[in-house]
């Protein structure tokens, strides 16, 4: 097969939500319909032993929370499926949105009881940072849930963006009928199961006189009088405007029933875009280039607790990458080779030889790689947009067993490049200050510094309002301001030098008092 085809035939998407909305259950869902999993796992109670596929690390089995992102492959009508399932707590948020540099398009799912959460809305502004498409799934119809039209509206005033619905219920909770395809203009009638891949019966014609029989007279009318509405209001789907992310199509279903979800693979497979140009420092490359371009987006240690192994995550850009052969590791500006090389299934992995634009391929490091690093046949460039960003809470570390010095600096510095938290080390005192999104973050850090590294530690909370980037094109008044400003002077993990601001109105007061220096909210930027 050639390059060209190998790209058509490829989607790479994440899933999005906020928490509880139904996206690990609906990931599950759509790995039953690839024949990826024989049977979906229960994200939730802990009797049972089937967890969701993609919650594998100890801790998410214990909260039934998904805390890292997980890489999935599968085949689906004879395209490449990868799926990135993500973490819907806002406290990981950090790791969904480098994952949403990864991808091409996203699918969001939405609690038709809840509505728009307010991670969802910023889950959206990242997708909308790149044009990111986006396809919408309104879950859990088989709850009382809000009206349809309602939800529609809530979606279109809160995350900015133009719905298209391609799918529409005939109510919902303990009176769900079905769901009508505007798309396909047929009609799927709601039988509750939650392991088959059947949907129910098919309907080709919303005006057929049996589908009063089906769904009773009252619904049926309901459904016909809707119907009209949506063709009035919502004219044929635009899909370049999907593309550009402009409209979003919006989906119905109940993913823990199996219902609507083949029909959202089915729409998504022929909508979603394949392996998309990126941008790099040098210049836009192209998925269909000949020479191989990727960069690293996640690293995950000890995947196998058994085996102290360190995964990178490569996202294939252009060309082929072939198991073996040497790459151009950019940043380091040396060759390395990876004659291990796997494709994911949640933490079952399989060895493969070759991965093509779209793919996700995993690398077992020995510590040369960090999440943004590049690797090309030769070219120096950079793909760019992988930033950190400030935390909002930050502690300082202590150590709770001097014996142990070394396994946690040693499991800081692994956790900290799996991008998990970030880590600041002060210029005077060396004190180690650890900043994250959300309190949780703390707990699984503890967590895997215990069961994965051997060493304890306590988190001492700090009164640290923002971590700020400095930078200037004035060498001398970048040196005045450190020295005067050295007690508030901190290192990240990459060596950048960070001003650690103690209040917003301090702060204020430090950037007037110098106009010279630059404070940067993001680790990526460009004086």
């Amino acid at each position: 097969m050639t390059l060209e085809q190998e790209i058509a035939k490829r989607r790479t998407f994440g899933i999005i939500s906020h928490p509880d909305a139904g996206k690990t259950t609906l990931t599950e869902k759509l790995l039953l319909f690839g024949g990826a999993i024989q049977k979906a796992g229960a994200v939730k109670s802990s009797k049972i032993k089937d967890h969701a596929r993609s919650d594998w690390m100890e801790i998410e089995k214990q909260r039934g929370i998904s805390v890292a992102t997980s890489v999935m492959g599968f085949n689906y009508n004879d395209i490449k499926i990868n799926l990135l399932d993500t973490p819907g707590h806002q406290d990981f948020a950090e790791d969904t949105y480098r994952t949403l540099t990864a991808v091409d398009s996203v699918i969001m799912v939405v609690d038709c009881v809840k509505g728009v959460e307010m991670q969802t809305e910023k889950l959206m502004e990242v997708c909308r940072m790149r044009n990111t498409p986006v396809l919408c799934f309104i879950n859990k119809l088989d709850r009382e849930g809000r009206d349809p039209f309602d939800l529609l509206d809530e979606i279109e005033a809160k995350l900015k963006i133009k719905v298209h619905p391609l799918s529409w219920p005939i109510s919902m909770g303990k009176t769900f009928k079905g769901v009508y395809s505007l798309y396909e203009k047929s009609l799927k009638l709601f039988t509750p199961s939650k392991t088959t891949v059947e949907e129910g019966i098919e309907i080709s014609n919303i005006n057929d006189p049996s589908l009063d029989r089906y769904v009773g007279e009252s619904y049926a009318a309901q459904l016909r009088a809707d119907v009209e509405l949506l063709n009035g209001v919502y004219p044929e789907l635009n899909v370049q405007d999907y593309l550009e992310g402009k409209v979003a199509p919006v989906f119905f279903g109940s993913a823990v029933n199996n219902f609507g979800v083949k029909e959202l693979l089915d729409t998504f497979i022929r909508l979603a875009p394949p392996p998309l140009n990126r941008e790099t420092t040098l210049r836009v490359i192209k998925p269909d280039e000949q020479k191989f371009t990727g960069f690293i987006f996640k690293i995950h240690a000890n995947m196998d607790p058994k085996h102290r192994n360190r995964i990178a995550f490569l996202r294939v850009c252009s060309g082929r990458f072939e198991r073996g052969n040497n790459y151009l590791h950019v940043r380091q500006e040396k060759s390395i080779r990876f004659s291990n090389a796997t494709a994911f299934m949640a933490q079952d992995r399989e060895t493969v030889d070759e991965a093509w634009p779209g793919d996700i391929v995993g690398l077992f490091d020995t510590g040369n790689l960090k999440i943004g690093d590049t690797l090309t046949e030769g070219e120096k460039l950079f793909y760019t947009g992988i930033p950190s960003f400030s935390p909002e809470i930050f502690k300082e570390v202590i150590n709770k067993d001097a014996l142990k010095t070394k396994q946690l600096e040693k499991g800081l510095l692994q956790l900290m490049e799996e991008g998990v938290a970030q880590l600041f080390t002060y210029e005077l005192g060396k004190k180690k200050v650890v900043g994250t999104v959300g309190a949780l973050q703390f707990e699984v850090i503890q967590f895997r510094l215990k069961n994965e590294y051997g060493a304890s530690c306590d988190f001492a909370p700090q009164n640290i309002y923002k971590a700020c980037w400095i930078s200037s094109t004035d060498e001398k008044k970048l040196a005045e301001f450190i020295a005067s400003k050295q007690r508030h002077i901190a290192q990240d993990k990459d060596g950048k030098l960070v001003f650690m601001a103690e209040s917003k109105a301090w702060l204020q007061m430090v950037q007037d008092n110098f106009p010279e220096i630059n404070f940067h909210f993001t680790s990526e930027f460009k004086d």
